[in-house]
């Protein structure tokens, strides 16, 4: 595996009905959305997340954890945490999982700069928010 700071990490915004990807490298501190993956009742088409795996071969996946605005767990945090349990279970890759809150609002804030309301799609904004969590998660790494 590469050392820290090279490494190559998909992110995911887990929901339960589409689920948000990104890629990011350490090296360069940025990430790329990818496709959202859709879901049934939090369960993705597990094939499509091994073509994922295949094509970036992550070093580190990180799982956002979606928790109150105080801090506190809720059950979407719970369906989230046993997501990433199920990534380091079926691909055998570390996961790490990160504080999620406010990433959906920052998503939708940026794509709104970049081209208004038509830029607001559920699928973009998951992978964008998959892209701040990658970039909350590369900032608590080096902080």
């Amino acid at each position: 595996m590469p050392e820290t700071g090279s490494r190559t990490v998909l992110s995911f915004d887990f929901g339960t009905k589409s689920i948000g990807v990104a890629v990011g490298q350490e090296v360069s501190g940025t990430a790329a959305p990818l496709a959202a993956i859709k879901a049934r009742d939090g369960i993705p088409n597990w094939d499509t997340i091994a073509v994922l795996y295949e094509e970036w071969q992550p070093d580190v996946v990180v799982v956002g954890l979606p928790l109150n605005m105080d801090g506190t767990e809720q059950e979407m945090t719970r369906r989230a945490r046993k997501f990433a349990n199920r990534l380091h279970n079926k691909f055998k890759t570390p996961v790490a999982t990160c504080d999620e809150r406010l990433s959906t609002a920052d998503a939708k804030a940026m794509l709104f700069e970049l081209g208004g309301y038509r830029k607001l799609t559920k699928e973009k904004v998951d992978s964008v928010s998959a892209c701040v969590i990658f970039s909350a998660w590369i900032e608590r790494q080096y902080s």
